[in-house]
């Protein structure tokens, strides 16, 4: 099951960007801009992990905070406090409150996803396999292997994180541009038929013989892999 993640920040640029990232990694995502308002949310539904501010309207992140740590129903909850305070004191504080994470802006998307990651492993590790598997296919993240029915299958790393991409999500269709983003990254720029070419050798490596093929392109749309594959009608 995909893990649900509430962004509570009142700079719109901020949450669209997170929001983008946090979706392109196969998260659910949702938002609030204000502290009272995330209150209600989370006393009717809590995420698997919140990304706080520190300074909001209506109730400050730490209030926030210190609230969710009083609930039974969020005390354990993963808490990372994003700040412009970057002074050891406000660090302290913020952690003391309950945070489990302290994250200083401006900071680096990459660096965010892998705390993230991090503490939902520690969290909730069945929503943060080590392996991922559909089928007689199966992709270990932390050795950087994959094989199908036993026999295993070379790739090279950029196929590697394109599968690794498209199995976090079985069914949903992403364009080239996305794939581009998630797998390439938005700073490096390549042509998106290039998207075509790796996934031509994503497939050659893949399927072997007449094994049945886990990518499905969607004409007019860009590729997914394929939710039905390994599964009988």
């Amino acid at each position: 099951m995909t893990a649900r993640i509430l962004i509570v920040e009142d700079e719109e640029p901020l949450t669209l960007l997170l929001r983008y990232n946090l979706e392109a990694e196969g998260y659910e995502v949702e938002t609030s801009a204000r502290g009272d308002e995330a209150e209600i949310r989370l006393k009717e539904s809590p995420p698997d992990l919140l990304v706080l501010d520190w300074m909001l309207p209506g109730m400050s992140g730490i209030e926030l905070c210190r609230r969710l740590r009083a609930r039974a129903a969020t005390e354990r909850m993963p808490i990372i406090m994003l700040t412009a305070r970057g002074e050891e004191s406000e660090r302290v504080r913020g952690l003391s409150t309950g945070a489990d994470d302290y994250i200083v802006k401006p900071f680096s998307v990459p660096e965010l996803l892998a705390r993230i990651r991090s503490l939902l492993r520690r969290a909730r590790p069945e929503r943060v396999a080590s392996v991922l598997g559909a089928g007689d296919l199966e992709l270990n993240r932390e050795k950087k292997r994959v094989s199908r029915a036993g026999r295993e299958v070379h790739l090279g790393p950029t196929e590697f994180r394109l599968l690794e991409f498209l199995m976090q999500s079985p069914g949903r269709v992403y364009t080239r541009e996305q794939l581009l983003d998630g797998v390439w990254g938005r700073e490096i720029y390549i042509d998106e038929r290039t998207v075509d070419v790796h996934v031509g050798r994503l497939r050659r490596a893949l399927n072997r013989g007449r094994a049945s093929d886990p990518i499905r392109t969607v004409r007019g749309a860009g590729y997914s892999f394929d939710e039905r594959f390994g599964k009988t009608a």
